[in-house]
């Protein structure tokens, strides 16, 4: 939905909104926000609100800090959860420089930037659609999260097994107050664990989507006295929380992956996207699977991929392609999870993709069999590279791909190796909970 300056400046009055947030994303996913009075609003429509970049995780040194936020008026929306008394509204931003130009470690202009090459490629918008999964915990009597699930559903169960249906519903409708058009919200398959599938759109507003369905679901568990979590991988021995991504290319109101004529339907286009990805993967893992926790998440036997392939049907397969064609054809990432900031892993993906299409790439052949049951020497027979097991040897793969690395830019790549580089260096070197079971009294 557009909004010109007047129709915002009339909204806010008629929904007697007293505070505004404008609101960014850093290199790593979490939302920041500089909150202002009503009385600054002008101020902020005229791009005139600075802040210290300094202070925010892979921006700027302190001596270069002064940043201006430029709100996006397509992204304003009234928070509907806040006071009757005054609401709250906010503004998704783009951070610049003081002499006006992009801040280049901005994850959201870096969005921007990757799109533009898309379009000097002839295409006019790459669409996504994810299913972002969350578990939800109790909250003890301080209020902090506990690892206590509040219910012991499966995949697709009702109440009474599944108890955070109230919950889901709560945020389903707040979602739908802001703008959302939710496609279905389910059990998902580990006990306390959720699904809330929303409407495909093209990737820069997706991205802000993610960002605002996080804050939703997190603000609205809170009010059940629930937390809710993004974190890959919270339990062991359950199913871990991804972020299955779907994607498609358009020209103008077709989409360049669909072929009526074409083997599976799928076009020449879509082929060489698919290639891309197979390439690319075990590079853009570092950033589509972002932390130490990631890689628990992606071992067998939890429906995630660990192993370099795609198929028509097979969901062991890193990529797959759902029956769905005409406008819906598309193809999907299995392997992201909910952590990844999202306008990243969109900016790698497509580069990717767009690697397969600018250079005609030929997918390997598709693989229908159960990878998870397929032995290291059949694996190899048929060109199957296993995804990296740990995060410090994704960033090894990211380093060495000179496409992955300029698809994030000099800035975003140099500030996030450093960060995930110590955050490996901080958990390789911590003594862990299970060291002391396994070695406390034995040694």
């Amino acid at each position: 939905m557009g909004y010109t300056r007047e129709e915002i400046e009339r909204k806010v009055k008629e929904e007697n909104v007293k505070f505004i947030r404008l609101q960014f994303t850093d290199m790593l996913g979490t939302i920041k926000n500089v909150e202002i009075p009503l009385s600054q609003l002008e101020k902020a429509l005229d791009n005139k609100m600075m802040f210290d970049g300094s202070s925010i995780e892979g921006f700027v040194r302190i001596e270069e800090s002064d940043m201006y936020l430029y709100p996006d008026l397509d992204t304003f929306v009234v928070f509907p959860w806040t006071s009757e008394k005054g609401k709250v509204a906010r503004f998704i931003c783009d951070i610049y420089r003081p002499d006006g130009t992009p801040f280049e470690g901005c994850p959201r202009y870096n969005l921007k930037r990757n799109l533009k090459k898309m379009e000097e490629l002839g295409f006019d918008a790459f669409n996504i659609g994810t299913e972002p999964e969350f578990f939800l915990f109790k909250l003890d009597e301080k209020g902090d999260p506990s690892l206590e699930l509040n219910d012991h559903g499966g995949y697709f169960d009702l109440a009474p097994t599944d108890l955070g249906e109230n919950c889901r519903r709560d945020i389903v409708l707040e979602l739908e107050e802001m703008g959302f058009e939710i496609e279905a919200s389910h059990h998902e398959v580990a006990p306390g664990q959720h699904e809330i599938d929303f409407k495909y759109s093209d990737a820069l507003k997706h991205a802000d989507d993610i960002q605002t369905f996080k804050l939703v679901v997190k603000t609205i568990a809170r009010k059940h006295n629930l937390h809710a979590t993004f974190m890959p991988k919270p339990l062991f021995g359950v199913n871990g929380s991804g972020m299955h991504t779907n994607m498609s290319l358009f020209k103008g109101s077709e989409n360049a992956f669909y072929d009526p004529s074409g083997d599976l339907e799928l076009s020449e286009t879509a082929y060489q996207f698919i290639a891309g990805i197979v390439k690319h993967a075990t590079s853009f893992t570092a950033v589509t699977n972002p932390t130490v926790n990631s890689y628990k998440r992606l071992v067998p036997g939890y429906e995630a991929p660990s192993y370099v392939a795609w198929s028509a049907a097979n969901r062991s397969c890193l990529m797959r392609i759902p029956n769905s064609r005409g406008l819906s054809t598309r193809v999907e990432a299995r392997s992201v999870d909910p952590a990844a900031n999202p306008y990243m892993a969109l900016s790698v993906l497509l580069a990717a993709g767009l690697d397969g299409v600018a250079n005609k790439l030929t997918p390997p052949p598709a693989v229908d069999r159960n990878i998870y049951v397929m032995t290291k020497e059949e694996r190899d027979e048929v060109g199957i590279k296993d995804l990296p097991s740990s995060l410090i040897d994704a960033l090894q793969e990211l380093k060495q791909d000179e496409v992955i690395v300029e698809a994030l830019g000099e800035h975003l790549f140099e500030h996030y190796i450093e960060a995930k580089e110590i955050e490996w260096d901080m958990f390789r070197t911590s003594v862990h909970p299970w060291e002391r079971e396994q070695y406390l009294t034995t040694f």
